[in-house]
C-alpha cells in the first residue's frame, strides 16, 4: 500500500461532502414551499404587508380575513404576552405577529420542539410595519417551556 489515496476513494469523499452540504440547502428549499395559512383583520393593511413580505420571499399564502381574531390565537395556543395582530400555520407551528420569512424558513429547516414563533406587538420595521427608524427586534420561540429567543432581526434580517 502505498499510502497516496485512490481515485475511487477521493470521489466517494467527495461525494459524501457534497451530499451533506447540500442537505442544508435542501431543508431551507423545502421551507420555502411549505403553505402558509393566514388569518387576520379585513381592514389590517400591517398584516396585508406582511403577507405581501412572505410571498416576495417565495412562500405560498393563504388568506382568511376574519374578525374572530381572539379565537383563533387562543385555539392555537398563542400566550397572551406575545399577541400580536394577525395569526398564522406553517408546517405544524404557530406564527405570531410580524415574524420575518428568514425566521420561518429556519424554523421549517430546523423543526425545533416548539409550538410556534412569535414578533409581540408590533416592531417598527419588522416585515408589514415599514416605515420610520427600524427597531432591532426578537423573533420569539414558544411552547411547552420557557419562551426563548429564536433571533434578533433588524427590519427582515438577522442581526
Amino acid at each position: 500500500m502505498s499510502g497516496h489515496i485512490s481515485r475511487r476513494a477521493l470521489l466517494a469523499a467527495a461525494g459524501a461532502a457534497a451530499a451533506i452540504a447540500g442537505t442544508g440547502s435542501f431543508a431551507w428549499a423545502q421551507a420555502a414551499r411549505a403553505e402558509v395559512q393566514v388569518w387576520k383583520d379585513p381592514n389590517c393593511g400591517c398584516c396585508t404587508g406582511w403577507v405581501e413580505h412572505l410571498k416576495r420571499n417565495g412562500l405560498a399564502v393563504t388568506v382568511t380575513d376574519t374578525g374572530a381574531m381572539n379565537e383563533i390565537k387562543r385555539a392555537r395556543g398563542v400566550p397572551e404576552p406575545l399577541a400580536s395582530c394577525h395569526t398564522a400555520e406553517v408546517g405544524g407551528y404557530v406564527l405570531e405577529g410580524h415574524v420575518p420569512a428568514h425566521a420561518v424558513q429556519r424554523l421549517l429547516a430546523e423543526r425545533p420542539q416548539a409550538r410556534g414563533l412569535a414578533v409581540p406587538g408590533m416592531p417598527i420595521g419588522s416585515p408589514g410595519m415599514e416605515g420610520g427608524a427600524p427597531e432591532v427586534y426578537d423573533v420569539i420561540l414558544f411552547g411547552s417551556g420557557a419562551p426563548a429567543v429564536f433571533g434578533r432581526y433588524r427590519e427582515d434580517r438577522p442581526v
